[in-house]
């Protein structure tokens, strides 16, 4: 620490980081007058979640009742037991079935934040019982940022790989309907171009979207409403330490305006400021290697392990930390973060395969199951599968997206940046001459090939069931028969790009109770100190029920730690 300290405001909460888990508690607090603060390290508000698809994962929800949908919480646990296999504590998955419903009805209730059921998204894992083929994740409406005012510059910008052709908002569902090539998807493309472009006035403030969807609707309705509220919250605040007095957690160190400050706090700290998938000394400590910090697909410098850090130094266990809540990515050339590779792996006509030449996986698995299927197939083959390699032809080019590059009937190869040929792609009219290209063994990569093409006569993937379930579908081409995530691989020319093991976040961090509070190895609370989001252990263990079931939990387990700061100044209420 500096020799020059201040001593700031004294608030009852705050809150370190602005997610949405951050800022949803924020709002909890302050509805529960609370004097509340939320620090931010960023010159930008928004966090991953911003970057995010903004779904949500909240089983036996409001909005699928009301439709008629048919989940319960018997099929929800049931479920969630499964797929986290004995490795969470019954408590704390109890606690997030318990008010996951309710902190969704309030905040639909009393701020500016609106979903609608993506009642056609399954759950990730639909052989496992209690699974739904969809009804549990909910999808962010459009939200306008003209109603942030002056505040939407500091809004941390979606990513390219969250917008239509980089720039246009669309929901979950414009995306789902769009790469199923659903009845319909031309007009709907052409709709919201024209909307994007027609909207002059806008456009001559900024070239970003009026609407923001997904992960920033999310974050943009959520800062609305903390606006509403009058909460402050502080950019370009660096949180450096917990004061800890008497046992119980009493202020936060954080660097500002280049002093550092203290802050006392009255009542508890909500730690929800983000993994340490940005601190290349704490990926190599925990996660499985090789890692690399360019290969995460959240924003540079800012998720490095303070939360953390802070934690162990007031002895908090710890859990999960060799874990990432996966995703394949691409890196592109002059962007600062790498792009995630999610919906793209299961359109027909698009494989993966190791140094070999082979397939390894379920190239439609889900994100988290296809980086452990690298790390795992790497230390099999012999360090061949990172980078792995996904390999399509010029008929896939044609017709679909693959990371960074567009439909070439949309954006053919002769508009494609030179800099990306050889860094992003690499393309050779022979299969043999491309496996030389990027150091595949070209037999493998024709064995491979031409046993996939059989595959895709057949409608049956032998050797990994692709398309198999409900989960696979839910982006498969709808219009190919029999299999929508087989095709076969044969026209020229034939192009490669690279898969890195990359993230969208740690997830392994702070070990807490069903109450949100951290907890030290012996299970007793530091007291006033909760933990949500991506800081903390997830309630979700090693698996990855659903899409949004990382942000389902963060927000929830917020509410879930703010109702228990209640119920502890009530208490010293009724003491005094």
């Amino acid at each position: 620490m500096t020799s020059q300290v201040t001593v700031a405001d004294s608030y009852d909460v705050v809150v370190v980081g602005s997610g949405a888990g951050a800022m949803s508690a924020a709002i909890f607090a302050a509805d529960q007058e609370m004097k509340v603060l939320i620090v931010e390290k960023s010159d930008k508000y928004g966090g991953t979640s911003a970057l995010s698809g903004g779904g949500i994962w909240i089983p036996n929800n409001h909005y699928f009742k009301a439709m008629g949908g048919d989940d319960s919480y018997d099929k929800a646990l049931t479920y969630l037991k499964a797929s986290t296999g004995g490795g969470v504590d019954e408590k704390r998955l109890h606690a997030y079935l318990d008010n996951a419903p309710k902190m969704m009805q309030y905040l639909e209730d009393n701020t500016r934040l609106h979903y609608t059921v993506a009642e056609k998204y399954p759950d990730y894992y639909p052989q496992l019982p209690g699974a739904m083929s969809g009804g549990r994740t909910l999808d962010p409406e459009l939200f306008d940022t003209a109603e942030l005012g002056d505040e939407v510059e500091n809004l941390r910008p979606a990513s390219p790989t969250t917008l239509l052709m980089g720039k246009i908002a669309w929901t979950a569902r414009h995306a789902h309907k769009a790469m199923a090539k659903e009845r319909g998807w031309r007009l709907m493309i052409l709709w919201l171009m024209l909307r994007y472009k027609l909207d002059f006035s806008w456009r001559r403030k900024s070239r970003r979207d009026r609407r923001s969807a997904l992960g920033n609707a999310l974050v943009a309705s959520l800062r609305c409403s903390l606006l509403d509220r009058k909460v402050p919250l502080w950019l370009n605040t660096d949180f450096k330490q917990l004061i800890e007095t008497d046992g119980r957690i009493s202020g936060l160190v954080v660097e500002r305006n280049g002093s550092h400050q203290i802050i006392n706090v009255r009542h508890g700290v909500i730690l929800g400021s983000g993994g340490f998938e940005q601190s290349q000394t704490l990926r190599d400590k925990y996660l499985p290697q090789p890692t690399q910090v360019s290969w995460s697909a959240t924003p540079p410098g800012n998720n490095t392990g303070a939360a953390l850090e802070a934690g162990q130094a007031l002895g908090a266990a710890t859990d999960l930390l060799d874990w990432a809540w996966w995703a394949p990515t691409i890196n592109v050339p002059r962007e600062d973060k790498a792009r995630g590779v999610f919906a793209e792996r299961a359109f027909p006509g698009a494989i993966v395969v190791n140094g070999q030449g082979k397939r390894f996986v379920n190239e439609a698995a889900p994100y988290l199951e296809f980086v452990d299927a690298m790390y795992k197939d790497n230390e099999r083959s012999g360090g061949k599968s990172i980078p792995a390699w996904v390999i399509f032809d010029g008929h896939f080019r044609f017709n679909y997206a693959m990371g960074p590059l567009m439909p070439s009937q949309i954006m053919p190869d002769s508009r494609l940046p030179k800099a990306w040929h050889q860094t992003v792609y690499w393309k050779a009219d022979s299969l043999e001459a491309l496996a030389g290209q990027i150091d595949v063994d070209a037999a493998g990569l024709q064995d491979t090939v031409g046993r996939i093409n059989g595959f895709a006569a057949s409608g049956k993937d032998e050797d990994f069931q692709r398309g198999g379930n409900v989960f696979d579908r839910y982006y498969g081409d709808s219009n190919v028969k029999p299999n929508p995530c087989l095709a076969p691989i044969k026209k020229g020319p034939f192009y490669a790009m690279r898969l890195n093991a990359g993230d969208i976040g740690t997830k392994g961090g702070l070990l807490t109770n069903e109450r949100g509070c951290v907890v030290r190895e012996d299970g007793s609370e530091i007291e006033g100190l909760y933990a949500i989001g991506n800081c903390s252990a997830s309630v979700m263990g090693t698996s990855y029920p659903g899409a949004g079931s990382t942000l389902g939990p963060a927000m929830t387990f917020g509410y879930i730690a703010v109702n228990d700061l209640v119920r502890q100044r009530d208490q010293q209420k009724v003491k005094a």
